[in-house]
């Protein structure tokens, strides 16, 4: 499909979410969509650098309506700080931010391991406690979901939240993608099963040029592998940019439920359409038992029908 960032709609209006924000894809998703109108939330673990980022939308575009705030999706305390003080309904959340395999196991402030505990119960969390303001939206609102090909290396064992004994970086890493996939799929099933008018999808950006390969709680703790990223990032990636498409479809015009990312040289480049999803990301009883799993580790159970 030859879709790209120029043919989103006219978003005015309508007020989105976009979690790491300061960089790569989010960045760039967060440019297109306040290009295209949208009101634009930087929600970020980085102040400054949150700043910096809308500092560059603005620069692009004077009249971009963008602003920041603080989100750190590795302590519940900071997600539920951020969705008390959320005001008024939402159009669009895009959960994006996340982890790439620290070379040393790591644990979150509540004590989860930290790619589980950031990319998938973070944004459960998240997702949960503005499903008000998503249900407040006066036109069908969204929650795209940010996965990754690397979910084709995640096993059953996404149930034990990355708990098991060992740590394998990439293993883990591979299993919380797993585990954002299987959340995006139910989310849509528990929404389509009451009617309720919010849509979840879900989105990969390919092998994309993005921070992760230099962040220093992911992959970049490594020297070896922060020397080595420029290399590798201009050799086998494409753009931010470009990864950045498949997330705008999704968070624009994309099928309720449906997965999309780059359709080459094994969905790491290219044109978008419809991504391939493992066995386990498709099977729904492995999907039931992490929504419960995950209910357990962070005691959030989803308000269906907050509204009076």
């Amino acid at each position: 499909m030859r879709w790209r960032a120029e043919q989103l709609p006219d978003l005015a209006k309508r007020v989105a979410i976009v979690t790491g924000a300061n960089s790569g894809i989010g960045f760039h998703v967060a440019r297109e969509l306040a290009a295209h109108g949208a009101r634009v939330v930087l929600a970020c673990r980085r102040p400054g650098s949150a700043t910096n980022a809308a500092d560059r939308i603005r620069a692009a575009a004077a009249d971009s309506d963008v602003e920041t705030a603080e989100l750190d999706l590795s302590s519940i305390s900071s997600i539920r700080a951020f969705a008390d003080s959320w005001d008024g309904p939402l159009d669009l959340l895009v959960n994006n931010a996340g982890v790439m395999a620290p070379p040393k196991p790591a644990k979150t402030a509540d004590g989860f391991e930290l790619q589980f505990g950031t990319n998938h119960l973070g944004h459960f969390v998240l997702t949960g406690l503005l499903l008000p303001a998503l249900l407040d939206s006066e036109k069908p609102s969204r929650v795209v979901t940010v996965a990754s090909i690397a979910h084709h290396g995640g096993t059953e064992e996404v149930v034990d939240g990355n708990a098991g004994p060992g740590y394998q970086p990439q293993k883990t890493y591979s299993n919380s993608k797993l585990a954002n996939l299987l959340f995006a799929l139910q989310l849509h099933r528990e929404l389509t099963a009451r009617e309720l008018p919010v849509s979840s999808v879900a989105a990969h950006p390919g092998v994309s040029a993005t921070g992760l390969f230099h962040d220093r709680e992911g992959m970049g703790a490594s020297p070896l592998i922060r020397a080595a990223a420029p290399v590798f990032v201009k050799a086998f990636t494409q753009s931010a940019a470009a990864g950045a498409r498949a997330v705008l479809y999704a968070a624009t015009e994309a099928d309720p439920g449906s997965y999309t990312g780059p359709q080459r040289l094994g969905e790491t480049r290219g044109p978008i359409g419809p991504a391939r999803l493992s066995p386990q990301a498709q099977d729904e009883r492995l999907a039931r038992r992490l929504w419960h799993v995950s209910e357990e580790m962070t005691g959030l159970r989803y308000e269906w029908n907050p509204r009076p």
